[in-house]
This record gives structure tokens, C-alpha cells and sequence, in this order.
């Protein structure tokens, strides 16, 4: 039997009975439109994500004090872990030692009470050095940045984020030369910083002020040494493809002044944005299989509905096939016709999913801010895929049933 001759005799009788196909096809087709959808929001969180990090910066290695392992699980279980300190800063400065690693921008991260005018809120509060701007690619949009002097002098400066910009001063976007009280501590605002945007988070309800007034006047920051500790340290590679090695430069250093022995491990992590990228890509790809894989269970409930129907239809033309046999039809043709009718089912649900879980895709781009879905060739290609072969295996066995039929018999068949 001619191919496009069965898929046109295929095609005509789904249409005789449009509503019946329809309902059949509806398991497929919410099937395949909740799998584009939620692979969609995936891909596009990853995508999110991307180009989020791609913003913090550029060849940004990250130095944590601790490990993994020592942060995670109960606290019983792990001793704390050695806090980075200005004399890891000072040793990674060397530019002898670490000749990949361009710019280093030291930080100490805390929460405050913010205070101006009568207006009150919590920030972040951020002690940063003159680098920061330089590494992390954000500066401030009037105003200047935290200088040499501030540092050096411990100055009561400080430079606010948009979101502080508006929760204190909703009626002066620049409010240079107004003071706010950090901790009940005076500061003098010096500058605004252009609008960031969150990752993880909203960066523009940040405060940067001074790292030694920060570890000095704000919070306290001394370790048992005596030392004056920081949260973490960036450290911008001179390129791209130096950055292995920038890492692996400031590994020895911080081994070496930490007396690290060489079959210990670290007592601190150096990562990349690659790095990061890679962990927060296997999350979302784990979730949004888990999610499609939910979402697949429609398909299966989909091919139950097209064996279903498939089997009633063999009843309803029983005569159609014992006249086909008697004009010399074999066993094959009727079998390939129910197959190319049910596979065209599983299909045309395919194709009607993929427009709908689309539509769907935008609708959740339309829903969060800044946020777009990505519909990819791989998702539709393998919506199609699978649906076809859904509908292929549900066709299997009423195929089979119609071309076992006895010819007189189902002549016969009222």
C-alpha cells in the first residue's frame, strides 16, 4: 500500500470524527504542552542565570574560607572553618607570586539598620577597597567611588545602591552630601551606584563603605590572632584562558601561608563563575527533567487514550477491513494503516502541544520580571519524537488485532 495513500485514508478518518479525536489527542497534547513549558522555563533559567553571573563580572575567581564539606551538615559535626583574614589579602597581592591575577577586592558582608531622615531600613552592608568597581564591573552612576584616602583613613563615607537611594531619600535620586546613620554610626553619602539588579537577590540594597571602616567602626572583624578578618575575596584573572592557573597560583600561596601540608586539603575553596555556572546548571537540569519527567505521565495517560480508541474504531470497521482483505489487502497493509492512523494521532497531539506549551512558555515570561523562557530545537524535536512514538506503540496492538482478522468473518460482522 502507498504511504501517502494511508496517511490520506488516516486523515480522513480522524476527521470524520473530529470531537472523538480530539478528546483522544487531548492526553498528548497537555502532555507535550506541560514538557515544552516547563523545559522552557528551564533552559531559560539557566540562561538566567548566565547571563546574571556573565554581570557580576568578568574572569572573577572566588576565595571562600572553609569547605564544603565543613559547612555542610550539623554544626557538631564540623569544626568552623579558618576565617580569610588581611593576611591572606596581603600575600595574594604579591604580584611576583600570582602574575595571572590582575586585581583583588577583599569584602566584609553584614546587615544593618540604615537610617536617614526619619526613614528607616535593613541593608547589606559591604566593606570594600578602591578595587571593587574595577572587578566587579558596577560603578556609580554619580558621585564617586570609595578612594585610597577613604581606606587609609578609615573615612565615614559611604555609596548606596538604588534600592537604599529609594527606601531613604524616595524624593532625592542623589542624595550626595546627606548623611545616614549605619548601626547609629554617621556616614556621609559620596555616591549612587547604577541600577544592578539580583541574582540571588535585590544587589541594589546594598551600602559600600570603607573595609577598615567596616572592620573597625561597624562590625567586629577581629579574629583571635588579632588579625582584622574578611568575608570572602575576588580576584579577576589577567584573562580568560589564565584563569586555571590564577587559581591554582593563589591555591599555593594560601597553602603555603597556612601551613598546609601537602597531603592535607584545603582549609579554604577557590571557584570560578564556571564553576558556579556548572553546580546551578545540574540543579536546574536535575529539576526540570524531574518536571518533565511529571509532566510525561500525560503522555502515557495520552497513549492509553489512542490504544483505547484505536481498538473501538477496529470494532467499528471490522467490515471495512474484511472488505479490504477480499479485494487481496495483506496482513501488512492493514497493520501499517492503523499504525500511520495511530502514530498520525500521537503527531498531530504533538504538534498541537508544541503551539500551546509555546504560548505557555510566554505566559511565564510574561509573569516574573526580567525572566524569558527559551523554546528550544532539542524540546520541540523531542516533543515531536516522542509523541509519534507514543502514538506508534499505543497503535500496536489494535494494528495487530485488525490484521489478524479472518476476511469471511469480518464480512460477516454486524
Amino acid at each position: 500500500m502507498n504511504i501517502f495513500e494511508s496517511i490520506r485514508i488516516a486523515l480522513r478518518a480522524l476527521t470524520a470524527n473530529k470531537l472523538r479525536s480530539i478528546l483522544t489527542m487531548l492526553g498528548i497534547i497537555i502532555g507535550v504542552a506541560a514538557v515544552i513549558t516547563l523545559m522552557s522555563a528551564g533552559e531559560g533559567v539557566q540562561v538566567y542565570i548566565t547571563e546574571q553571573f556573565q554581570g557580576i563580572g568578568t574572569n572573577l575567581l572566588f576565595i571562600i574560607p572553609g569547605t564544603f564539606e565543613q559547612q555542610a551538615g550539623p554544626p557538631s559535626s564540623h569544626r568552623a572553618p579558618q576565617p580569610m583574614t588581611m593576611r591572606d589579602v596581603e600575600a595574594l597581592s604579591d604580584p611576583f607570586l600570582l602574575p595571572d591575577v590582575a586585581r583583588l577586592a577583599p569584602q566584609l558582608d553584614s546587615v544593618a539598620t540604615l537610617v536617614a531622615g526619619g526613614r528607616q531600613s535593613t541593608s547589606q552592608v559591604q566593606g570594600v577597597t578602591p578595587e571593587y568597581p574595577l572587578v566587579r564591573k558596577w560603578y556609580p552612576v554619580v558621585g564617586e567611588f570609595i578612594s585610597s584616602q577613604d581606606l587609609e583613613g578609615r573615612s565615614r563615607v559611604a555609596v548606596l545602591g538604588q534600592t537604599v537611594v529609594d527606601n531613604l531619600f524616595p524624593d532625592n535620586p542623589y542624595p550626595i552630601g546627606e548623611t545616614i546613620r549605619i548601626n547609629n554610626v554617621p556616614f556621609r553619602v559620596i555616591g549612587v551606584m547604577e541600577e544592578k539588579g539580583g541574582t540571588f537577590g535585590d544587589q541594589d540594597n546594598t551600602v559600600f563603605v570603607p573595609l577598615t571602616t567596616a572592620q573597625v567602626r561597624l562590625f567586629s572583624a577581629r579574629t583571635s590572632s588579632g588579625e582584622y578578618r574578611v568575608s570572602y575575596i575576588l580576584a579577576e584573572a589577567s584573562s580568560e584562558e589564565r584563569m586555571d592557573v590564577a587559581a591554582e597560583q593563589i591555591r599555593a600561596v594560601l597553602r603555603e601561608l597556612h601551613n598546609i601540608d601537602f597531603k592535607d586539603e584545603d582549609d579554604f575553596t577557590v571557584l570560578s563563575q564556571s564553576d558556579l555556572l556548572q553546580t546551578f546548571g545540574q540543579i536546574t537540569g536535575v529539576l526540570t527533567t524531574f518536571l518533565g519527567a511529571i509532566a510525561g505521565i500525560s503522555l502515557l495517560v495520552g497513549g492509553i487514550g489512542i490504544m483505547n480508541i484505536m481498538l473501538v474504531s477496529v470494532t467499528e470497521r471490522t467490515r471495512e477491513i474484511g472488505l479490504r482483505k477480499a479485494v487481496g489487502a495483506r496482513r501488512r497493509d492493514v497493520l501499517w494503516q492503523f499504525l500511520i492512523e495511530a502514530t498520525l494521532m500521537g503527531v498531530v497531539g504533538g504538534l498541537m502541544g508544541i503551539a500551546i506549551g509555546g504560548v505557555g512558555a510566554q505566559i511565564v515570561s510574561s509573569l516574573i520580571e526580567g525572566f524569558r523562557s527559551v523554546v528550544t530545537l532539542q524540546a520541540v524535536f523531542l516533543a515531536t519524537t516522542v509523541s509519534a512514538v507514543v502514538g506508534l506503540v499505543s497503535g500496536l496492538y489494535p494494528a495487530w488485532r485488525a490484521s489478524r482478522l479472518n476476511p469471511i468473518d469480518a464480512l460477516r460482522y454486524e
